[in-house]
């Protein structure tokens, strides 16, 4: 194994309890506040079993990619991975895939975010792009303070939402109704695919944090450890959120376009809109805390093993700050949204961009893990039915994988400018 792609020699100070915030923050993302409501009306009570079915899926996409994490504690992550699996090439595809769509995804959650904020406070598009160039600046500022600063907010972030989350469920309850469950498929068991492809995103993140294994105290026991307190956090609270969903706001939860705030309300009084932007900047904020956390370091990664320019290389040490890196983030984040904003066409087209590009990184870190792992180590297995997850995934992505496909062919038409150059230079230094 070369030094690129070698474990790291030294590592950092994220906890298990620092490190298990950062998962709940990836993947319990501005999803929860809609989509249990979407799902609701795609498929009806039915859809809790999508919920179900999502939930026991990630267990094993998860642990695969905490037992990849645990092996190979590298700031590239998933391209860490695919380099020690299937060479320097697949490796630059998936890292421009990862690196490229958070500046993609990230837009997309705070207009999210800036849009309930506008309809609480007023100020219209105006108040949205404050809000979201807010956010970005934000999150830009935590990790440039360095990952155990992050850390820390995340776990003050998570726990406000979870607590958020669990006051919701609890405080709606005694207003539940099991005469809500019936008729249980309202529009066919069949319904229950489409709404299971619906929820997808709001399982997406089990990949961000690899970036960050190396900045663990313990990664090969730290980072399992905090992706299964996450699992069972993460399903427990979507489960919850979900049932609430459909027990007690019944039928018209499918209508809503925030059934979290209107459980809040429902259980504790107040003003629907103001709770509404509260959740959505919490669930924003954490989403994007994390995500920008792993870009960084994947960027200044890419850097060093040369899919990137050497000049993001900087902070790709566990331990240092890639603040080189998190600014090209932060750059591309906020341009991102300024064009999506002056063309007028909102966060969809932002956020289908980056469902396609991680279900190429999923696709290619599931494939290397069952090269990289043990092949009769439970990890493996779980790889196996984690990459069968995938390919399903990517069945129902569709035209959206044209963006991952560009990545592809720009990560492949650099390396090939880059050797050209290393050769023209070793040319020169030769006749001299």
């Amino acid at each position: 194994m070369n030094q690129q792609s070698s474990p790291a020699s030294r590592h950092g100070s994220l906890t298990v309890l620092q490190g298990a915030a950062l998962y709940v923050g990836a993947v319990l993302g501005t999803g929860v506040i809609a989509l249990p409501a979407l799902a609701s009306n795609v498929a009806g009570p039915a859809s809790l079993i999508a919920w179900l079915v999502l939930v026991v899926l990630s267990a094993p996409l998860a642990a695969t990619f905490a037992a990849l994490g645990a092996r190979y504690p590298d700031a590239g992550g998933v391209s860490t991975y695919v380099r020690n699996a299937f060479g320097p090439r697949a490796s630059a595809i998936v890292g421009w895939c990862f690196y490229f769509a958070v500046p993609a995804g990230a837009p997309a959650a705070a207009l999210f975010a800036g849009a309930y904020v506008a309809a609480a406070f007023g100020g219209g598009n105006g108040t949205v792009l404050l809000t979201s160039f807010g956010l970005i600046t934000a999150v830009s500022i935590s990790n440039a303070l360095g990952v155990n600063v992050s850390g820390r907010l995340q776990v003050v972030l998570s726990a406000l939402l979870v607590a958020l989350l669990l006051v919701a469920v609890v405080a709606s309850m005694p207003y539940a109704a099991v005469a809500n469950l019936h008729p249980f498929a309202p529009h066919g068991w069949s319904a229950i695919v489409p709404a299971t492809a619906l929820l997808v995103w709001s399982f997406a993140g089990w990949e961000a944090i690899t970036h960050l294994a190396g900045e663990f105290r313990r990664p090969a026991r730290d980072l399992p450890l905090a992706s299964g307190i996450a699992v069972v956090v993460v399903g427990m609270l979507y489960l919850a959120v979900a049932g609430a969903s459909v027990l007690v706001l019944g039928p018209s939860g499918g209508h809503s376009s925030a059934p979290l705030a209107e459980l809040l309300v429902l259980g504790i009084g107040g003003k629907i809109r103001i709770v509404a932007a509260g959740a959505a900047l919490l669930l924003t904020l954490g989403t994007m805390n994390a995500y920008f956390a792993g870009a960084a370091k994947l960027g200044a990664a890419l850097g060093r093993d040369g899919a990137l320019p050497a000049w993001l290389a900087q902070g790709s040490r566990a331990g240092d700050v890639p603040r080189r890196s998190l600014a090209v983030v932060a750059g591309l984040s906020a341009l991102a949204m300024a064009v999506v904003a002056a063309a007028g066409v909102g966060a969809q087209p932002l956020v289908l961009l980056t469902t396609g590009s991680f279900v190429t990184v999923y696709a290619l870190g599931t494939a290397a893990a069952l090269r990289l792992l043990p092949r009769s180590s439970a990890a493996h297995r779980c790889a196996q039915c984690a990459l069968i997850a995938v390919i399903g995934l990517a069945l129902a992505t569709g035209w959206f994988l044209l963006w991952p496909l560009a990545m592809s062919v720009g990560a492949l038409v650099y390396l090939q400018l880059r050797k050209r150059r290393e050769a023209r230079q070793g040319a020169r230094c030769e006749l001299s």
